[in-house]
């Protein structure tokens, strides 16, 4: 390990790094995803800093296979889209780039700066890397990794606090939570999945502020109740939000039932199910994961005397109930209380939500199209040479990604 160093005000060198070789940590370029690195080898080529950083350092350092992996870059998210064919801008008050690649999204954030004042709300800058290692939430978040060179930089002494497994809040919690408070949902998240333990003001400061979790809009809220039943941890997370009054805030008819056995159980076997179907490469569709959790709770009047859509109507006006405020796609619920009636052998004559449900189509999203879409379509090979064809079927089978095809 080595120490980088800037000069302050006043010329002395202080240190505002730790940076770790690739033989001092355990992260491999094997383990990331190809496309990411594509995309970060493209923007260092083209003179800008870019990291892996966040949640996938975070669970490559624990031993596991990150689902998402995010890039932290010096250019701004205008030069970003003009590098890339897939991009495209999001955001008002801080703009970010996807890289679409299929249905695989890969995010691409511009360093923030932390000279701004959180409280008036004034965060939206561009800065640093220093800088916008200072502004991450946690500590365990705040890595930043370039696989160009296998270096790790360590901004806030994180390294320590994976050895220590503690989760430490790098924005001071005067404001953290106040700022935004689904920042506490994802404090107790990761101390279930990580096995970390709170610092004990982190521990007070959301006991203080949980009842600020009904100011979140529905639609947040329904993002993070989803990603923690898909998580394969929703039992510990679930148990973790009652603990520190949070739940009753989220979901407060489900965590009415949070004590009973029957709940726990079916909490259980979707973390199993979530997790294996992971582990399979088959993973679990939403809708089955709600169809296991609610199956439980969902009480049904005499089969012998409805019928089966109003067995159906029922089902649904109660599965909204229980996960009331969230509102997930009503295609998922009405899955989910088919799957449940079908386990009583009730089936429906005809199914809706198979009618309703989304199709995947191939992403045509960026300025250009991919580059397997150009490659394969008709229209291209009927404007081939017999030589542009030999090299474009050479290329297909050859490229490790779809962002090497379109490099080629």
């Amino acid at each position: 390990m080595f120490r980088r160093y800037k000069t302050d005000e006043n010329g002395r060198s202080v240190p505002v790094a730790s940076i770790y070789s690739q033989k001092e940590h355990s992260i491999r370029n094997a383990d990331i995803d190809k496309d990411a690195l594509w995309a970060i080898k493209k923007i260092q080529n083209a003179g800008g800093e870019a990291y892996i950083v966040g949640g996938a350092i975070r669970d490559m350092l624990l031993g596991r296979k990150p689902k998402d992996f995010d890039i932290a870059t010096s250019l701004s998210p205008r030069q970003v889209q003009r590098l890339f064919w897939n991009a495209r801008i999001i955001g008002r008050r801080f703009r970010i780039v996807h890289l679409f690649f299929g249905q695989k999204i890969i995010e691409v954030t511009t360093f923030r700066s932390d000279e701004e004042n959180f409280e008036d709300g004034r965060n939206n800058m561009f800065g640093t890397m220093e800088q916008d290692a200072h502004r991450r939430d946690f500590s365990i978040n705040s890595l930043y990794y370039n696989p160009a060179s296998g270096q790790l930089l360590d901004f806030n002494d994180a390294m320590e606090d994976f050895r220590r497994r503690t989760i430490r809040s790098l924005i001071p919690l005067s404001y953290s939570f106040s700022e935004d408070p689904v920042r506490m949902i994802r404090a107790l998240k990761y101390q279930a999945t990580t096995g970390f333990s709170l610092e004990k003001d982190v521990k007070k400061a959301i006991r203080k502020n949980a009842e600020r979790i009904e100011g979140v809009s529905t639609s947040r809220l329904t993002e993070e109740v989803a990603k923690i039943i898909m998580s394969g941890s929703s039992a510990a997370i679930f148990a973790n939000l009652a603990k520190y009054g949070l739940l009753q805030f989220i979901l407060p008819c489900f965590s009415m039932y949070m004590e009973y056995s029957e709940v726990a159980r079916a909490l259980d076997e979707a973390d199993r199910k979530v997790r294996e179907g992971r582990d399979s490469g088959n993973p679990l569709a939403k809708d089955e994961v709600f169809a296991i959790i609610l199956r439980p709770l969902i009480i049904f009047p005499d089969t012998a005397s409805s019928s089966p859509e109003e067995l159906f109507r029922e089902g649904f006006r109660q599965a909204k109930v229980l996960i009331s405020p969230m509102t997930p796609p009503n295609y998922e619920l009405e899955k989910a209380v088919d799957a449940i009636l079908a386990d009583m052998g009730v089936r429906r004559a005809r199914k809706s939500a198979e009618a309703r449900a989304p199709r995947k189509k191939p992403n045509t999203m960026g300025r250009k199209r991919a580059a397997e879409e150009v490659l394969s379509s008709a229209a291209s090979e009927r404007r081939m040479s017999k030589r542009k064809k030999v090299k474009a079927a050479r290329l297909e089978n050859t490229a490790a990604s779809l962002a090497e095809a379109h490099d080629a």
